[in-house]
């Protein structure tokens, strides 16, 4: 596995994008944008699990803005 925040595994159309450390302890499922959303014990997102991601480009770009919020404020 490599050290990237993001992975897809076209086979399946999915994408994962992690945005924070720590473990997830809970998720919240948006069955609408095929979407979990891994949050920590304080209720951060820690990872969007985006499943049929070419179908849901929206859902992809949030992820990826999240992702550079994230990355700005750890610089």
């Amino acid at each position: 596995m490599s050290d990237s925040p993001i992975f897809y595994d076209p086979s399946t159309d999915s994408m994962y994008v992690t945005l924070g450390a720590g473990p997830a302890v809970r998720q919240r499922v948006e069955d609408d944008r095929d979407l979990v959303i891994d949050l920590d014990a304080e209720g951060r997102t820690v990872g969007y699990d985006i499943q049929f991601a070419s179908q849901h480009m929206d859902v992809v770009e949030e992820a990826l803005r999240l992702l550079r919020q994230s990355a700005a404020k750890a610089a």
